[in-house]
């Protein structure tokens, strides 16, 4: 872990270095995902929802253009691939 941002945590939050460092671990390991592993994620968690395949690729192409490493643009046949093979 990067001893500059547990301590940049730990000070804008109050936190311990402890419990920064278990903050920073939590949240690098979020982003870590592998993109397909998130496409699937999502695409499954919507579908429970009901929302249709249509509304879910484009939803999941805008999260993704947003993530903290963005993953590659990838069209909805793309994830539609991801998801089904």
């Amino acid at each position: 872990m990067d001893p500059d941002l547990i301590g940049r945590v730990a000070a804008s939050t109050g936190l311990s270095a402890g419990e920064a460092s278990r903050v920073v671990a939590d949240v690098v390991g979020w982003y870590r995902e592998p993109v397909e592993e998130y496409v699937r994620r999502r695409h499954a968690h919507l579908k429970m929802f009901g929302s249709k395949n249509h509304e879910i690729f484009a939803q999941i192409a805008a999260e993704l253009a947003d993530r903290v490493v963005a993953a590659p643009d990838l069209s909805e046949r793309q994830l539609r691939r991801i998801v089904y093979g």
